[in-house]
């Protein structure tokens, strides 16, 4: 009997340890300025053109001892984007790119997380962009995580994907230099 309380016992133990390891949330601390989603495409393959989108938001829930339990949502306003250019963002908002008046939101949702190295990992899920929801893997590097300075307990990642603009319905003739888009996303969070 006394046997069989211990086993019990020793199993309850383990079962709320397990419990106890589960990754915690985190809300991107954009309020703050912490947080950035930009990116880089070349012009006519002479330049690049840099620019980022204002207005996103998005959660993710991360361990480090269990980086492939974690999560990731992001959505942002497409009509907040700025390439420090009025006409030409005034163009990329229009019907040839993000046709922001249709669809003014783009968001990316993860399916799975899988560590490639010592914090690394590669971000599989789901981008909506212009309508079209497709695949993508977004490259992440763990930049660090500890408490703040107000109490609070912060973790913050960059990740990084290219998109091909013909794969979310933007076929707007640049040449072949300008059919890919860099995009970074730079990002930190405040545990909840």
């Amino acid at each position: 009997m006394l046997k069989k309380t211990l086993a019990t016992l020793a199993l309850g133990t383990a079962l709320l340890g397990a419990g106890s390891a589960m990754a915690a949330d985190y809300v991107i601390d954009k309020k703050g300025q912490h947080a950035f989603v930009t990116f880089k495409i070349s012009h006519l393959g002479y330049s690049w053109i840099y620019g980022s989108f204002k207005d996103f938001d998005g959660t993710f829930s991360f361990d480090a001892a269990t980086p492939e339990a974690s999560k990731v949502k992001v959505s942002l306003r497409t009509a907040s984007l700025d390439s420090n250019h009025a006409e030409r963002d005034k163009h990329i908002r229009g019907e040839d790119f993000l046709n922001v008046s249709k669809y003014p939101e783009a968001t990316f949702e993860s399916t799975t997380v899988k560590s490639t190295g010592t914090g690394t990992a590669d971000i599989s899920g789901n981008l909506t962009l212009n309508g079209v929801t497709k695949p993508v893997v977004i490259a992440a590097h763990f930049i660090g995580e500890g408490k703040d300075p107000w109490g609070g307990y912060r973790a913050g990642f960059e990740g990084a994907m290219t998109l091909h603009l013909k794969d979310f319905g933007m076929s707007y003739d640049l040449g072949p230099a300008s059919e890919n888009m860099q995009l970074i996303i730079s990002v930190e969070g405040v545990r909840q």
